[in-house]
């Protein structure tokens, strides 16, 4: 339900859409515009990634961050030494 993100939600869900129009480094963006650590926003990510009130949101964004993380943990498993899969 969209009454569960916050409005700190729904900015990191903006600033990370926005991200490719911004120029500089991100993290620089990430305290200014945000006011937190790189580190903080990308837990705060991962959360609203999970999180059905972010895909109602923002569906788009949300599915392609999903798939971006599921990528790159199958490249990360088939890396590991001894995987079959």
């Amino acid at each position: 339900m969209l009454g569960d993100l916050t409005e700190r939600d729904r900015a990191v869900l903006h600033l990370e859409a926005a991200w490719p129009r911004h120029s500089g480094a991100k993290e620089e963006i990430i305290r200014a515009q945000l006011g937190m650590s790189a580190a903080r926003y990308y837990q705060l990510l991962g959360r609203l990634v999970e999180s059905e009130a972010a895909l109602e949101y923002d569906p788009m964004l949300v599915r392609r961050l999903r798939r971006l993380r599921d990528s790159r943990a199958s490249h990360r498993a088939m890396r590991t030494p001894g995987f079959v899969g």
